[in-house]
């Protein structure tokens, strides 16, 4: 067998047992991908440097809070992230802001600090077995409308909704 067929085999032997039990992205990650006790950086216990480069586009300030941390991955390395899966504040819904209450009535249970932020919508902890770690069950997005339905009631078609529970694996403001 030749040296490259050896690696080959030897990286599937060593990456099955993982790739075997993911179902998401965060799956494959230990604790310690996200949480550094002894190893913490920014504010919160976590083992990622929160982002202070990338600009919220509504404040023109720097994000904030567990946004900053979520972003030190999921924004582009130009913007001070890792790059895993990078998203767009510009092209996405808005996050580290506080909600108008004439377009949504946001639950308590999302808002951190009065803000959403990105825990707000999503629970990343493996555990949660929705679609995107949604905190709510969407039957794979076929559903969204539950999801929107969470802040969003007045634009969803009520006879379509079926009772929404949020998933959480966690509050750490308790």
């Amino acid at each position: 067998m030749s040296y490259v067929k050896h690696l080959s085999v030897l990286f599937l032997l060593l990456a099955l047992p993982a790739l075997s039990s993911a179902y998401g992205p965060h799956d494959t990650l230990t604790c310690t991908g996200c949480h550094g006790i002894h190893t913490a950086k920014g504010e919160l216990i976590f083992a990622v440097t929160p982002n202070s480069k990338a600009i919220n586009p509504r404040t023109k300030q720097p994000f904030t809070g567990i946004t900053a941390l979520c972003l030190g991955c999921h924004e582009t390395p130009e913007n001070g992230g890792l790059g895993i899966a990078p998203i767009s504040p510009n092209h996405s819904h808005p996050f580290n802001v506080t909600p108008n209450p004439k377009r949504a009535t946001v639950p308590e249970v999302a808002l951190r600090d009065g803000k959403l932020e990105c825990v707000g919508c999503h629970d990343p902890h493996p555990s949660n077995p929705n679609y995107k770690y949604l905190r709510v069950d969407t039957a794979k997005g076929a559903n969204m409308q539950n999801f929107c339905a969470m802040c969003h009631s007045s634009k969803v078609d009520p006879n379509s909704l079926k009772e929404v529970k949020i998933f959480s694996s966690m509050d750490e403001r308790k």
